[in-house]
Parts: structure tokens; C-alpha cells; sequence
């Protein structure tokens, strides 16, 4: 990761947002406060940061309409977002990873628990300064027998085709996917893709693989309704078809 990042915070209040400025910038980001959402939006379309942190009870606008926003903005898909939440309850950390964000904390927190989680994402999805993706890595020579799939992966700009469609998916949604295609009949358990994707797999749940298996075949299925191409083994895992039609 490259120096100071730029962080944009969506918290509207301010003792919470100077303890977030005061440790982000002391670890070298480079922190940008937001009262509210119709700044953050200000903000985010002048110069999309590395990472949003985005506060679920703002006071003009609910942080999930907020992040669906942001996401709609050019570049926005690319830029991870981290929820803060005064709730506990399990359906707003639910809510908030099916629509595609990277990570959650519940309030209080501990600051430095936070920092450390926005390294870990920035460090995952390769976002350097300023928001720029890092140099793609090498791509994989793919193995000589895999068999032949519908889906078509790009390694290099992070993107999966499914009967010669771009699929629009999150972060996380891409990182299953991909494993998946990689190895089609591969059984991964849940342990494994909270492991393989989500890294901080100890910060994660099972539930969290299912809401994100969920959103992937409904998008798969707008493209293919007739087709299945993820299996589900229950008590087990996930495993991409072998036999998937040629043509949808």
C-alpha cells in the first residue's frame, strides 16, 4: 500500500469523527470529515478517497441509501466501505454485507481496532495513495485441465463474464466467484472461503458467506434463469457445476 491514503469518514458525531481523524492521520492516512451524507457525497464526487467510512444513523440520509449512492458514482464501485453502527443487532451488519461492503464495527469501538481493519481491507483490495488501484498482480497460469466453464475471469481487472455478460459484483461477491470458477467441482467449506476471501476470517461469520452466495445467484440467475451453476452442499459448502450448458 502506498502513503496516505485518503479516508473519507461519514459520521455525524464529532467526537466520535475527531478520535477517527486524530488516529487515521497519526498512522498516515490522510482523513476527510463529513457531517452528513450530502457532503459526503460532495466530497466523494470531487475525489474518490481509498476507503469511506460511512456511519448508519446520519442525519439527512440512512448510511445504506448513502452507500448505494456513492457506489453509483463513477469510480465508487472500486472504493471499499467500512459501516459504523450505534446497533448491534445482527440484520444491520446482514444489511450492510449484502449490499457489498467490506467490513463493519459496532459502536463503541476501539479506534485502533478500526484502524487496523481499514489497513487489512486497503491491503486486500490493493487500493493505494489517493485511491489509485495498485499494480495488478501476475496472473495464474491456469490449470491445463480445468474444464470448460460459461464463465470467463480476468484476473487482471478483477472481473468475471457469465454467458458473454459483464457481472456487476462486490468485493466480496467476485472473490467467491472467482475461487469458484477456478475449480469447478471443488467443494470449499465456509471456513475456507471466510478464510480465502475475507482474510479476517475470525471478524466474520457463516452467515456472512450465505447472504453473499445469495446476492450471486440472483445475479447469475437474471442472466440465466433456467440455469443452476452453483451447487450448495448442506452443512458443508459451495462447489461451481461441472455441467453447465455450453450456451444459456
Amino acid at each position: 500500500m502506498l502513503s496516505n491514503p485518503r479516508i473519507l469518514i461519514a459520521e455525524d458525531e464529532s467526537g466520535i469523527a475527531d478520535t477517527l481523524q486524530y488516529v487515521l492521520r497519526t498512522d498516515g492516512f490522510v482523513p476527510v470529515w463529513c457531517a452528513t451524507a450530502a457532503q459526503a457525497i460532495v466530497q466523494f464526487t470531487a475525489e474518490p478517497p481509498a476507503l469511506a467510512i460511512l456511519d448508519v444513523g446520519l442525519p439527512d440520509m440512512n448510511g445504506f441509501e448513502l452507500f448505494k449512492r456513492l457506489q453509483a458514482l463513477p469510480g465508487g464501485a472500486q472504493v471499499p466501505m467500512l459501516f459504523l453502527t450505534a446497533r448491534s443487532d445482527e440484520i444491520d451488519r446482514v444489511v450492510g454485507l449484502e449490499l457489498g461492503a467490506d467490513d463493519y464495527i459496532a459502536k463503541p469501538f476501539s479506534p485502533r481496532e478500526l484502524v487496523a481493519r481499514v489497513r487489512t481491507i486497503l491491503r486486500r483490495s490493493g487500493r493505494g495513495a489517493q485511491g489509485a488501484p495498485a499494480a495488478a498482480p501476475p496472473t495464474p497460469v491456469p490449470a491445463p485441465a480445468a474444464p470448460v466453464t460459461p464463465f470467463a475471469l480476468d484476473l487482471e481487472r478483477m472481473q468475471i463474464r457469465y454467458y458473454g455478460r459483464l457481472l456487476e459484483l462486490s468485493r466480496y461477491e467476485y472473490g467467491v466467484l472467482r475461487l469458484l470458477v477456478q475449480r469447478p467441482g471443488r467443494v470449499y467449506t465456509r471456513d475456507d472461503l471466510l478464510r480465502l476471501v475475507w482474510d479476517e476470517a475470525s471478524d466474520s461469520f457463516d452467515r456472512t458467506v450465505d447472504a453473499h452466495v445469495k446476492t450471486l445467484r440472483a445475479k447469475l440467475k437474471a442472466i440465466a434463469p433456467e440455469v443452476d451453476p452453483i451447487r450448495t452442499l448442506r452443512g458443508t459448502g459451495y462447489a461451481l457445476n461441472e455441467d453447465l450448458p455450453a450456451s444459456a
